[in-house]
């Protein structure tokens, strides 16, 4: 349904100004009305052309339009009827007018179409199994048997020798890990600059200080040159890092092999922020195994979800006991209630664990999917200022989104442009993250760049995240890739 006040002509109106008001409407049609406000006929862009054609001027009305029976609704018409109409009439737009016959209303075809989403959960089918076992046995609280068995079954999927500690959410995650890391007031933190707030946010809690590194372009995600800058240039202001939280970007893992070098070389421990990159690999070997902890989130986006949680992993069973402990308000093992330290309440519930223990049983699926998906775009979207995040043969990315850059060299038309042209066809689609060193809330932290300018700087100012969602079908896909091209075609 769209506003109509800006659509009605009289046939007073002339041809001239009758196509600026077309124009500028960017709705393909007005509605000619009489001097009551009754509808007369719809007029398009094409009817305008044909009275130019028979030999009528710029400055003559639409008085000259030809009578037309133009297809209408009552406002007492159902969407089902409406959509009827329009099928019957071959049309894509329907005014609704009222027992006056004036026009109140204007549907559109796509006022009709489910509205594709950017990464929404996509259930299995065997969640409701365990949640039910939940249910029937009372396990409606935090922890319990689909607690402990979502925490073996993850630690199972990304390799026997790890721990996981199942949470209320990645940040808690990333908390936790600076809290095991003794990451205390003033002390530094590397931290990925090209990433959502949620991996930096929690060195505020610690009060620390986050400093910034940018993205690489091979990868998207932290450049060990960098890295290595940054690193140095602390131990110079006897500031050594006390951690290093990297991202591996929407599902491309990081260079890991020179990043953990340098963890080595400067005895750094790396926190590897794998939200959104489970199911992903780095020469054959899960993302978030590489480091002192992983860290995953099952937010309502990710590639499988318990609707709002995370977990942390590690191959030290002692932190993650602690963590379990921490999570659960540092409460001892007493019969009463003792406390010793602070804790926090970040434990995953019995019946969110449950949605995940049935979500991780169709994770590659999930991974081939959305891997499915990024190619179909890349093989059928195919525009010369177009290119797409890139993947390195040594890697085998989950696709958690499939995110294209448009070249500002090439066109004029920017990511906000795309988005918004896309977001009238119902179509969701998001700017890429904006980089933590351009947030207000950063502005003061330092930030080294992967060479003289900062990389993640052009991805935020050209890249698009296009709807990727694991149950997104061919059609959807190919309607996406349809309005793209004929958005760029027509400017």
């Amino acid at each position: 349904m769209k506003d109509i006040k800006k659509l009605l002509v009289t046939s007073t109106c002339t041809i001239k100004t009758a196509m600026k008001v077309l124009e500028s409407t960017s709705m393909s049609i007005l509605l000619l009305v009489d001097d009551n406000g009754a509808l007369v006929r719809t007029i398009t862009d094409g009817d305008m052309r044909r009275l130019l054609l028979f030999g009528f001027g710029l400055e003559d009305t639409l008085s000259k339009l030809p009578k037309h029976n133009s297809i209408s609704a009552s406002v007492h018409s159902s969407q089902d009827e409406i959509l009827s109409l329009m099928r019957e009439g071959q049309v894509g737009q329907i005014p609704v007018v009222n027992e006056l016959q004036q026009p109140v209303e204007i549907f559109f075809d796509e006022d009709f179409r489910l509205k594709i989403f950017l990464s929404n959960p996509h259930m299995g089918g065997l969640e409701m199994g365990y949640v039910g076992q939940a249910f029937d046995s009372n396990w409606v609280a935090p922890l319990g048997p689909n607690v402990d068995g979502f925490e073996q079954e993850l630690s199972n999927y990304i390799g026997d020798s790890y721990y996981a500690a199942a949470l209320n959410s990645g940040t808690s995650a990333i908390h936790l890990a600076l809290r095991l890391l003794d990451v205390a007031h003033n002390d530094f933190v590397l931290c990925s600059s090209f990433t959502f707030v949620a991996s930096a946010n929690p060195i505020l809690y610690q009060k620390a200080i986050p400093v910034f590194v940018d993205s690489e372009p091979e990868t998207w995600s932290m450049s060990p040159v960098a890295l290595e800058r940054a690193i140095k240039t602390c131990i110079k202001q006897n500031k050594k890092p006390k951690a290093i939280i990297l991202v591996h970007l929407y599902g491309q893992s990081a260079n890991m092999e020179k990043i953990m070098a340098l963890s080595e070389l400067y005895n750094i421990p790396v926190i590897e922020d794998a939200a959104e990159s489970l199911g992903s690999l780095y020469k054959d070997r899960h993302t978030g195994t590489f480091g002192k902890f992983g860290v995953f989130s099952f937010n309502g986006n990710k590639i499988i979800t318990t609707s709002g949680g995370g977990a942390l992993v590690s191959r030290d069973k002692v932190l993650i006991e602690r963590a379990r402990y921490l999570s659960t308000q540092a409460k001892e093992n007493f019969s009463h209630y003792e406390h010793t330290e602070v804790g926090y309440n970040y434990r995953m519930s019995n019946i969110l664990a449950g949605i995940g223990r049935g979500q991780l049983k169709v994770l590659d699926k999930r991974v081939g999917e959305k891997r499915s998906i990024f190619n179909y775009y890349k093989d059928n979207l195919v525009i010369d200022c177009i290119d797409w995040m890139p993947e390195h043969k040594r890697d085998h990315s989950n696709r958690w989104l499939s995110v294209l850059t448009i070249n500002p060299n090439m066109t004029d038309i920017t990511p906000s442009d795309l988005i918004k042209k896309l977001s009238k066809k119902n179509i969701e689609a998001r700017h890429v993250w904006k980089p933590m060193h351009l947030q207000p809330l950063f502005a003061e932290n330092d930030y080294y760049t992967h060479g003289d300018i900062s990389f993640c700087d052009s991805l935020y100012n050209t890249g698009v995240c296009l709807p990727s969602a694991s149950d997104m079908n061919t059609d959807q896909q190919a309607f996406v890739i349809e309005e793209i091209i004929k958005y760029f075609k027509k400017n």
